[in-house]
């Protein structure tokens, strides 16, 4: 049995991820954290009813019990203490908040392998994300030119998304040089350009933030005469992000230090 805290339990996710974990039969909820409905039950807060698990105001609360994995859905400026907090209590970290960028993450691999403690992170934990990012790996082996647009909600906080960030690092270590003219040559404001992501070959990133929009992540191709755009598009539903949080909260013990994105533990 792997035991289970939730940090961002009464979250869009975190919700949905309490319900799911409390019915798995190999997998058990010992704490959850939301300081906002500290001290009620986190079966309640889900909506399915009280399952016996109170909620506490913080992680440190939450890491007095014994656990083998947190996972955390919380937010980017409490994620990183989170994670490191648990490593340093022999506690496995699986990362779906968004917002971290490489330097934060290698301070978290740094941590993990010296406590020989898996942790698993990835931008987005749903199958369709993960396969776009995986067409776009191999469409950027062929195609030197590519950027990525990223849209959301007008009241996201972090730019870009954690899907958008982790695809413009990857892609960065795959793509070719690109044909296009490089932003320093650029006269006017350079800044519509974008954002650069990488520390290889740096992908530009285009952040919208609107009413009216979901998550979605679209990765953009160009060649002479032709182009190629794959796009990822969220539903209203937190139900796509479950199962592959599920996924690693199963695979995390298996290997020490960090593994990013999803396709890290898929076949």
């Amino acid at each position: 049995m792997i035991r289970v805290i939730i940090a961002g339990a009464t979250g869009w996710v975190g919700r949905a991820l309490v319900a799911a974990v409390h019915e798995a039969p190999d997998l058990a909820l010992v704490a959850a954290v939301a300081r906002s409905a500290a001290g009620r039950d986190a079966g309640e807060v889900a909506g399915i009813g009280p399952i016996g698990v109170e909620i506490v105001p913080d992680v440190d609360a939450a890491l007095a019990v014994q656990a083998d994995v947190l996972v955390d859905y919380t937010k980017p400026g409490a994620v990183k203490e989170h994670a490191l907090k648990a490593i340093a209590a022999g506690c496995h970290v699986v990362v779906g908040t968004s917002g971290l960028g490489a330097e934060d993450y290698a301070e978290i691999d740094d941590a993990a392998e010296e406590r020989g403690i898996g942790v698993i992170a990835a931008g987005n934990f749903s199958i369709t994300a993960t396969l776009m990012k995986r067409f776009a790996l191999d469409a950027a082996k062929y195609v030197p030119d590519v950027e990525i647009i990223d849209y959301a909600a007008a009241q996201k906080p972090d730019v870009p998304s954690g899907t958008a960030r982790e695809l413009a690092e990857t892609l960065s270590f795959e793509r070719q040089h690109p044909t296009s003219r490089p932003i320093d040559d650029l006269t006017g404001i350079r800044e519509t350009r974008g954002g650069a992501i990488g520390l290889s070959t740096p992908v530009q990133v285009h952040s919208v933030r609107m009413p009216g929009y979901r998550l979605s992540c679209e990765v953009l191709f160009g060649l002479d005469d032709e182009r190629l755009a794959l796009r990822h598009d969220a539903g209203s539903s937190a139900a796509p992000y479950v199962g592959g949080t599920l996924l690693a909260v199963r695979k995390v013990a298996e290997k020490p230090g960090l593994r990013r994105g999803l396709d890290s533990i898929m076949d």
